[in-house]
């Protein structure tokens, strides 16, 4: 009688993506996850909240969670991203520290990895974007940052080709601890439909008004109606700050507001696979970043 052959054991854990802005951490978690759940622009600071992706590796499942750039914080709407991006990394199993290959070294990295160091968590630094960089260059970097920091591996990836991420989860899964799935093995985030929408028309509009209004604005999904055709009816706001910055928006004719409108509704339907309904309105409320209601709809604690 031959003994049964034994069953992996699964495991489950959280992976917090920490970094200066524009690292280049929400290309790396679409990728991860195999699908787009984070708004990738080349504006920084893109990512306001965080945000979880779960992806599974073998009998692993990876619980990642996106977080805002962590930079030298002085307005208050910033210092509350900077405070969502450390409760994540406090609250991770393992922590990758995502460093962008193709920029010098920012005072904002050397931070992060000073305090990863003091935090004792795990951590993994991971230089993206090699493509085009010497190896020597990177080299020195991770030398730099390994002298500042304690970290578990030193990774060498790009999140847009994908090369070196299957041996960046393999790290991973090292690291993180046995024990149950938390989540169905289709659960892909915990991002709500109508906060998906918001940041579909949030990327379009940074992309659209990336230097006269970056961020300036805050975008709600007010209300989400289905349809009996199996089609949805979707009203957004557009929160600024003035009245010059509504005309600005709204465009000559309209078609400002339209082009947005019109790009968002596409990659909506695209997502949601049915017929989107898109109205996009634009309502001056001066102070929005100091009104308490637009921190819990963005998902942010309100920072004193």
């Amino acid at each position: 009688m031959t003994d049964a052959p034994e069953v992996a054991s699964t495991k489950c854990g959280f992976v917090a993506l920490v970094g200066a802005p524009n690292a280049g951490k929400s290309t790396l978690l679409n990728a991860l996850v195999g699908c787009k759940i984070a708004i990738v622009t080349h504006k920084v600071q893109t990512t306001r909240s965080k945000l979880v992706g779960v992806a599974l590796h073998d009998q692993t499942q990876m619980i990642f969670v996106d977080t805002p750039g962590i930079f030298s914080a002085t307005k208050r709407l910033e210092r509350a991203m900077v405070a969502a991006a450390w409760e994540g990394a406090n609250d991770a199993d393992v922590v990758i520290l995502l460093v962008d290959s193709m920029c010098k070294i920012s005072d904002s990295t050397r931070t992060i990895a000073e305090g990863l160091k003091n935090s004792s968590k795990k951590a993994i630094l991971a230089f993206n974007k090699i493509d085009t960089v010497r190896r020597d260059k990177l080299l020195a970097m991770s030398q730099e940052l390994n002298d500042i920091g304690d970290f578990e591996e030193t990774m060498m990836i790009s999140a847009k080709t994908g090369n070196g991420l299957e041996d960046l989860q393999n790290k991973i899964a090292d690291f993180l601890p046995e024990g149950p799935w938390l989540y169905p093995e289709d659960h892909l985030t915990d991002i709500t439909e109508r906060m998906l929408a918001s940041e579909i028309t949030r990327e379009k509009f940074f992309e659209r008004f990336h230097e006269e209004l970056p961020y300036a604005t805050t975008i709600e999904t007010e209300r989400w109606r289905e349809l009996k055709d199996g089609s949805v009816r979707i009203e957004q706001i557009i929160y600024v700050e003035r009245d010059s910055q509504k005309q600005i928006v709204i465009g000559k004719g309209g078609k400002g507001l339209k082009t947005i409108g019109q790009q968002s509704r596409e990659e909506l339907q695209e997502l949601l696979g049915r017929k989107v309904h898109l109205f996009i309105f634009v309502k001056v409320r001066k102070g929005w970043s100091d009104d308490k209601e637009r921190y819990r709809n963005m998902g942010l604690d309100w920072i004193q």
